[in-house]
């Protein structure tokens, strides 16, 4: 007689279990904020301080070919939040996100203490790791991905 040990699903392991209802409106919930953050620091980038502006404090603090850093850096910031509130491409917005706040991480912040108040790295670390979330365990079903995923699967 053989004996199968399985071994728990995550969902399955949480001490109170979350309804689906209610863990897909928290994503969403948490997918919006997180995209108007991001949404705030690109338009931040393009037009309150400009990409020249930006790109000149880039180059100030070592980032190579700063105007240009700027372009991307502001773009993946303002289009990435606009996809996340909408779910859309979430594991792109995701590596791209955690990319550019490795970068700010290392680059503006890392000698500066934990206050965002005194520049330091709170910010881009819970920036980095809210949308390394959203990487690893997808936007939710209240999401474009997953409007999208639903009919590969009706059509496969």
């Amino acid at each position: 007689m053989t004996t199968t040990v399985t071994r728990p699903e995550a969902a399955d392991s949480r001490l109170l279990p979350v309804p689906a209802v209610v863990r897909d409106a928290g994503l969403l919930l948490t997918r919006a904020l997180l995209g108007v953050v991001l949404i705030a620091h690109g338009w931040e980038k393009f037009a309150i301080n400009g990409i020249d502006g930006t790109g000149a404090f880039f180059d100030s603090v070592g980032v190579p070919g700063g105007a240009a850093a700027a372009a991307v850096v502001g773009a993946i910031e303002l289009v990435g939040g606009i996809l996340l509130i909408l779910g859309l491409l979430t594991p792109v917005v995701a590596v791209l996100v955690v990319v550019v706040m490795i970068g700010a991480f290392f680059t503006v912040h890392i000698g500066s203490g934990v206050y965002v108040a005194e520049n330091g790295w709170e910010l881009v670390a819970v920036v980095g790791l809210a949308a390394a979330v959203f990487g690893l365990v997808g936007p939710g079903r209240y999401s474009v991905d997953a409007v999208l995923a639903g009919r590969r699967a009706a059509t496969a």
